[in-house]
């Protein structure tokens, strides 16, 4: 009888253990959702550029830093900009797009205006550079609409060439940008 009672013990003792490594799981990524949309975590981060943050969907999927991003589609809030980085040659859109521009739906429903810039790097050629951030931006537009955004709420920028010491992956992108 000792031995089945010892079993029990085991048991209860397991599942306390597992209950708590979940709450504790819980409750960072809870707190991560909370900098999330508070707009706090470039704050507590002290970084002196502002680190990627996570995208909220139904469950937390945490998108790279941009200078991580390499030839990976992603989506990265930051300071209230959805952006949007895209893989070398491609227009497609991470996944969690419509998610990560709720806030962005809900203020076009709202009556704002929502402005979409495309932006590529300064390699190969200008030309076709600027038609494939045109199809990015047209992109992200296209889902937007989808998501019942009225099109005549979707402002479209002219793709901007990105200069400096950026790496290409933060060339290639997409913002979508909340008008005041």
């Amino acid at each position: 009888m000792s031995s089945q009672d010892n079993d029990q013990d085991i048991r209860v003792v397991a599942v306390v253990l597992i209950s708590a490594i979940l709450l504790a799981v819980g409750l960072a990524v809870g707190v991560g959702i909370h900098k999330v949309r508070s707009g706090g975590a470039a704050a507590d981060a002290g970084a002196e550029a502002a680190p990627a943050v996570a995208v909220v969907v139904t469950e937390t999927v945490v998108a790279p830093a941009p200078a991580a991003v390499g030839d990976d589609a992603a989506v990265v809030i930051e300071n209230g900009v959805v952006k949007f980085y895209f893989a070398s040659g491609k227009a497609d859109l991470a996944a969690g797009a419509v998610d990560a521009l709720a806030d962005a739906i809900a203020a076009a429903k709202a009556g704002k205006k929502l402005v979409i810039s495309g932006f590529h790097d300064s390699t190969g050629s200008q030309a076709q550079n600027a038609e494939l951030a045109k199809q990015r931006a047209q992109a992200v537009r296209d889902t937007l609409v989808a998501a019942g955004v009225p099109e005549s709420s979707v402002e479209l920028r002219k793709p901007e060439e990105t200069t400096g010491s950026g790496n290409a992956a933060e060339a290639r992108r997409v913002e979508v940008l909340i008008a005041e």
